[in-house]
């Protein structure tokens, strides 16, 4: 799966993904640490999955009636690069389709939520 690892997420997690058989790379390495949301999604919406702990793209993607591009957000499972990583392939395994369709997945301790793309308010 081709992946786009956000800022609040450590490199690390870009370079296990990336181990694991996925294209995965980290904004820092395009350049884009700081950049705003707008523009993160709009790197992301080019045949790749957002991986972010952000609550902001959800509300953003959901807003705007966006049907790209899939998010996987965390939401507290693990702190370091490792824990998050194995956390983030296991959500990827169990909710591939999903992704790969559009939706917006929801890792939480003990939990997976999907919500399909264009999030109907």
């Amino acid at each position: 799966m081709r992946l786009l690892v956000d800022e609040n997420l450590s490199r690390r997690v870009a370079v296990l993904l990336a181990k694991a058989g996925h294209d995965a790379v980290h904004v820092g390495d395009l350049g884009m640490l700081g950049a705003d949301d707008e523009k993160v999604l709009e790197t992301a919406a080019q045949e790749r999955t957002l991986v972010t702990a952000d609550t902001d793209f959800g509300a953003m993607l959901a807003l705007t009636g966006s049907s790209e591009p899939s998010v996987l957000l965390l939401r507290g499972p693990g702190r370091r690069a490792e824990q998050r990583a194995m956390v983030i392939l296991t959500a990827i395994e169990a909710s591939a389709e999903a992704l790969e369709a559009g939706a917006i997945v929801v890792v939480e301790i003990d939990r997976l939520r999907i919500r399909t793309l264009p999030v109907q308010l």
